[in-house]
């Protein structure tokens, strides 16, 4: 991992391996992270997130993965950033810890959702108790209104958020308010703060807005048509960068339509990478074998820019 290197780019959100009975499986991680380097041209993972299931993983089983995630991505991976976000304080102190021991880039946290904080001071308060027990490592903060219900507007957290958080980075910003995200890129230009998106299917919206990069679990099995998007972005080909967003969004639309979650991503990446990322946790439960045939004829289906 690349030490004091600025977050930016593709940042694959990893899905948890799991054996067939349900078990997290660590022996795919070393193929796991050489896939993502050689084949999608993506270097940066954020693990125990929403795609990982990391809310539906013990304690233990998130130090495990963590561990095997910084491991297996030395001297191959630029950013190893883990989701320490629980809704018990302790326990996500405790996973602050641990990243901070084995040596993480950074560390994410989203906010507490079964009893929310009502306010910024509120939100700011749970983060700065997290933040503080790994002050010498990169903090983010997990922004996904979607699913923890918050309304608290990222664009107000972040007026004073360094004097509470030193080692305050950015924000995954997963939603789809790009209002509150200009906001937030306009107001804080000198902060440098790190602004990756999450919702893969509008990141060129975010890109023409001025986010640094993306987080998400599309990047897993289209990082490398996705890094094209981001090359002609820069160059600037804004027509051939639509033809990408607009070929990733007709296949996401297409799933969406079948039911797509992290149950679905886990078989696609399966069918894509080759590596078996087994059935997902419950509540969620397998993909269906009529999705991942559907699924996979679509992908197929789909001509790149590229020809590939």
């Amino acid at each position: 991992m690349t030490s004091g290197k600025k977050l930016e780019g593709l940042v694959a959100a990893t899905v948890t391996p799991m054996t067939p009975d349900g078990q997290i499986n660590l022996s795919v991680i070393h193929q796991y992270v050489d896939y993502l380097v050689s084949e999608q041209n993506v270097k940066n993972v954020f693990v125990n997130g929403t795609t990982g299931e990391g809310l539906s993983l013990s304690t233990q089983e998130r130090k495990q993965l963590a561990e095997e995630w910084v491991c297996q991505g030395k001297d191959k991976l630029d950013h190893v950033i883990i989701h320490v976000g629980a809704l018990s304080l302790i326990e996500s102190q405790e996973l602050a810890r641990h990243a901070a021991a084995i040596g993480a880039s950074g560390i994410a946290v989203i906010a507490p959702f079964f009893f929310k904080p009502t306010n910024k001071d509120e939100l700011i308060a749970f983060l700065q108790k997290v933040a503080s027990e790994a002050p010498a490592v990169p903090f983010y903060y997990y922004h996904i209104p979607p699913l923890t219900g918050l309304k608290i507007r990222v664009e107000e957290l972040l007026d004073g958020i360094k004097e509470w958080i030193p080692t305050f980075q950015g924000v995954k910003f997963s939603d789809t308010d790009l209002l509150d995200l200009a906001q937030c890129i306009n107001k804080n230009e000198r902060e440098q703060f790190a602004f990756l998106y999450g919702v893969d299917e509008q990141l060129l919206s975010a890109l023409a807005i001025g986010a640094n990069g993306a987080v998400g679990s599309t990047y897993n099995y289209l990082g490398r048509k996705t890094n094209l998007m981001l090359q002609a972005f820069v160059k600037p080909d804004l027509a051939l960068a639509r033809k990408y967003q607009f070929l990733t969004g007709e296949f996401l639309n297409f799933v969406i339509k079948l039911g797509f979650g992290v149950a679905q991503t886990k078989a696609v990446m399966t069918f894509v990478s080759g590596i078996p990322m087994g059935p997902p946790r419950l509540p969620l439960v397998d993909a269906s074998e009529e999705f991942i045939v559907k699924a996979k004829a679509k992908l197929d289906s789909i001509v790149w820019p590229d020809g590939d």
